[in-house]
């Protein structure tokens, strides 16, 4: 919204802010003779200076600030934010009839502008106003799902997470842009209401780059609230790398780039409901590597099994690579050598010798991707790490607000 007083006695230069159209009128010409438009002592007509927008019109703080002038040019323009005292910065026409800010504005705030433009014969007008943004409801601000920091294996998924229930979904997914090179074919899948995620049919081709871009700052998105500041990302994909893991053969296999490059036995979580817990499958499904640790301390404690309770542990482990959120792991375990390759008995981790251990953890890397089959267990969930892999693409489909 835009108030404009001008200086004087003359009437206001207003300008609506529907469709950038202009509505005429008066200001006063400061050292001229008569109001703006009349003519000068030497019968040269004053300069005139429109805001856009005007009127009780709010504007989006994603939209400039517009200021032109009529019969003369613009001679100095200053928008200032007295909340802040912070000056915005903008840009003169070539012909410099027009100034129009470029700094991105901020929420629920007042601006006050002070214009000066010039007639022919340099006589000056000045005309003053306020501008007030958009004073939302609240502000939904997005979060990366995955920081773009290194570079990713081809299990790679990036989304958003919003601190604020989205009630306008598609909104928000028409001002998201992913773009790769090469260019793959993905969509959109909304986890829950503040939570989305995107991946490709297939997995990233190697050596990818992408791209996440939002464009939802000043947009409304549902229930009276706005989108907060935008955020972008660009990840690297490199090599494939994927790793087979059975639990009928009791052996993992891992490919590079399709290749058959090594072949490791290993004990999954069991499925037997021994004491003193029950069963404990590694859950089946497509994973990716979440993290690494090279030492750390497994405490059953972290899912519920605490000190005092049946099958509570707490053991240091080497050569961890994290798989899920429910503590599953490749890691070394040499309590269960003896049975790699021939049964599964651990607590749902993926268990290998020293050797075998250290050679996934200096290899495989974040987004690289872990197939498990024949574990016995459910189906790895997308809230439990990167289970995205899991759902099928015409599922993945229907989970977009614009095609669901």
């Amino acid at each position: 919204m835009i108030r404009i007083a001008g200086l004087g006695l003359a009437a206001l230069l207003l300008a609506a802010c529907s469709g950038n159209s202009e509505t005429a009128g008066t200001a006063q010409a400061v050292g001229a003779i008569g109001a703006a438009g009349t003519p000068t002592a030497s019968g040269m007509p004053a300069a005139t200076v429109a805001f856009l927008p005007a009127g009780e019109e709010q504007l989006s703080p994603k939209d400039p600030i517009v200021v032109k002038a009529s019969g003369g040019t613009l001679q100095a323009v200053a928008v200032t934010n007295p909340q802040t005292g912070n000056a915005v910065q903008g840009e003169l026409s070539p012909d410099k009839t027009t100034w129009t800010s470029k700094d991105r504005l901020r929420y629920a705030s007042t601006y006050q502008v002070v214009a000066t433009a010039v007639n022919q014969e340099g006589a000056p007008t000045e005309q003053r106003g306020e501008v007030h943004t958009v004073k939302p409801a609240g502000v939904a601000s997005p979060a990366l799902f995955q920081s773009a920091s290194g570079d990713f294996g081809v299990g790679l998924i990036i989304g958003l997470k919003f601190d604020r229930d989205i009630a306008d979904k598609a909104t928000v997914e028409k001002s998201l842009k992913v773009t790769s090179s090469p260019s793959q074919d993905g969509g959109w899948y909304w986890v829950n209401k503040r939570e989305l995620h995107y991946r490709p049919k297939d997995y990233w081709k190697p050596g990818s780059t992408v791209k996440l871009e939002t464009a939802n700052f000043g947009t409304p998105i549902g229930g009276g609230l706005y989108g907060g500041q935008d955020v972008s990302a660009t990840y690297k994909v490199h090599d494939s790398w994927v790793a087979k893991a059975d639990g009928k053969t009791h052996q993992i296999k891992a490919f590079h780039n399709g290749q058959l490059v090594k072949t490791a036995p290993i004990s999954m979580g069991k499925t037997a409901d021994t004491p003193p817990r029950g069963p404990t499958p590694t859950f089946n499904g497509t994973h990716t590597v979440l993290g690494k640790e090279d030492h750390k301390i497994m405490d059953s404690c972290s899912y519920g099994v605490c000190e005092g309770d049946p099958g509570y542990y707490k053991a240091p482990e080497n050569w961890n690579v994290r798989i899920s959120n429910d503590g599953e792991y490749l890691h070394e375990n040499l309590k269960t050598v003896g049975v790699q390759g021939s049964d599964n008995v651990s607590n749902g981790c993926l268990n290998m010798n020293t050797e075998n251990a250290k050679w996934f953890f200096d290899t495989f890397n974040v987004g690289d991707v872990v197939e498990v089959t024949n574990s016995g267990g459910p189906q790895l969930s997308i809230n439990n790490g990167h289970g995205d892999w899991a759902i099928s693409w015409s599922a993945w489909q229907a989970g977009s607000a614009l095609h669901g």
